[in-house]
């Protein structure tokens, strides 16, 4: 039987990331071999995944990526057991890898997106590199939603990493940061739709109708009712409306408005809230 040796364990142990003991037995029953003892931790962190696979999940993160040369962005959301893993450097760093996979050669496929090789070492796929991550944190983690861009897009994560926005952008105006701006501006004013031809018809007809309501209700001049309805539907638009919606940095103007000075038009975003 081979010798296994404390440099052999330790390398092991730094490639995998997993206790001393476990790399010692490794080795020790794939007779000194690395890539063997390493590909036995795998196949036993798998085991160890599936075992955990029904915990609750009720933490996570969300990450994005941008390529702007490619013209490919995408938002993935992971979710984990706790806090604490949230906040571990080895789980931030896998999600933003995997939302790095999924810009370049995913296919924005929560349910699918496992089985595929992992862009940056094809001989994984991307549930070996999430497993891996189980392995050594020891929690139920799971990919649950995966969106993807074509285009030119913006992007912003809250710092906590439980909010998140994708934007796709139609021009070359503005810059970087701009687009980020506006990302930030979802996360914080949480619109309902980009814009009025995109929210729901029978949530405006529900609001016209509770506001003409309310004005007949208030003793107004029948002649009135219209136009004064008019501007309450219009004021609930602006609160509503990602584009009509007061820009967070600057109130005297609309989102849509800061946008078209900038020479660029917002076309789709999408919001996620951790868990929602």
């Amino acid at each position: 039987m081979a010798e296994i040796t404390a440099a052999m364990v330790k390398e092991l142990r730094e490639r995998s990331g997993l206790p001393m003991m476990e790399c010692k037995q490794a080795l020790a029953e794939t007779t000194g071999d690395m890539s063997a003892a390493m590909e036995l931790l795998r196949k036993r962190g798998a085991a160890a995944a599936e075992k955990k696979a029904g915990r609750e999940t009720g933490e996570g993160r969300i990450a994005t990526y941008i390529d702007k040369d490619k013209g490919v962005a995408a938002m993935v959301e992971v979710l984990c057991e706790t806090a604490p893993t949230s906040n571990n450097p080895e789980f931030p760093e896998m999600v933003s890898k995997l939302a790095k996979h999924a810009a370049l050669a995913g296919k924005a496929d929560a349910a699918s997106i496992e089985s595929e090789p992992f862009v940056d070492n094809t001989s994984q796929t991307v549930k070996d590199v999430v497993t891996d991550v189980i392995n050594k944190i020891r929690e139920n983690m799971k990919i649950s939603r995966v969106v993807r861009k074509t285009g030119r897009a913006g992007a912003y994560v809250h710092h906590n990493g439980r909010v998140g926005v994708l934007l796709s952008v139609e021009g070359d105006g503005g810059d970087d940061a701009l687009l980020a701006d506006f990302c930030m501006h979802a996360a914080a004013m949480n619109p309902d739709a980009l814009s009025r031809d995109q929210i729901n018809p029978e949530l405006v007809a529900k609001e016209e109708e509770l506001a003409r309501e309310q004005i007949l209700q208030s003793g107004k001049p029948e002649n009135l009712v219209d136009k004064i309805l008019t501007g309450k539907m219009n004021r609930w638009f602006g609160d509503h409306v990602f584009i009509e919606q007061a820009f967070v940095k600057d109130d005297k103007q609309t989102v849509k408005q800061v946008a078209d000075a900038a020479g660029v038009k917002l076309t789709g975003f999408v919001r996620w809230q951790l868990g929602g």
